[in-house]
């Protein structure tokens, strides 16, 4: 992937940015729920288990979530994406990812957005793992010719 760097608009990052924390805190605030999408789309999946009342909400999470980026070309123009990775390194990436996030109790989003707001020593932990684990990652992959 590349970024067109004379293109890049840091003002739709803040307020994408500022959207989420506004979204989670009222999540937090009116339902006492974590925006964390691991959480949500495990309930989903594990339905038979959690309260019939938690469905619907999750529901909807998850569809303004798929259907965000059609929300926002109808009003934008979506980037210019290009991929030079194979389908199996993004498969192998993928499935780290998700093992990472259960080893982790939960993802990047979980632990970032929410999990700092509740001042979450855990949350802090992981997320600087997180980071630090992805700034080793992008190092060596970008400094040993792999990619």
């Amino acid at each position: 992937m590349t970024i067109d760097w004379m293109a890049f608009t840091p003002g739709s990052a803040i307020v994408g940015g500022l959207l989420i924390g506004v979204a989670a805190s009222l999540l937090a605030l009116f339902n006492g729920r974590i925006a964390g999408i691991s959480g949500i789309v495990s309930q989903l999946l594990h339905f038979k288990s959690a309260p019939f009342d938690h469905l619907p909400w999750r529901i909807l999470f998850v569809l303004g979530l798929i259907s965000s980026g059609w929300v926002y070309q109808l009003f934008f123009q979506l980037p210019q994406i290009t991929q030079s990775n194979s389908i199996a390194i993004l498969m192998t990436a993928g499935l780290l990812v998700g093992v990472g996030t259960r080893l982790g109790s939960g993802c990047t989003s979980g632990h970032g957005v929410c999990g700092l707001g509740r001042l979450s020593t855990r949350s802090l932990i992981a997320t600087i793992s997180f980071m630090t684990a992805g700034f080793i990652s992008c190092y060596l992959f970008l400094h040993s010719g792999l990619i």
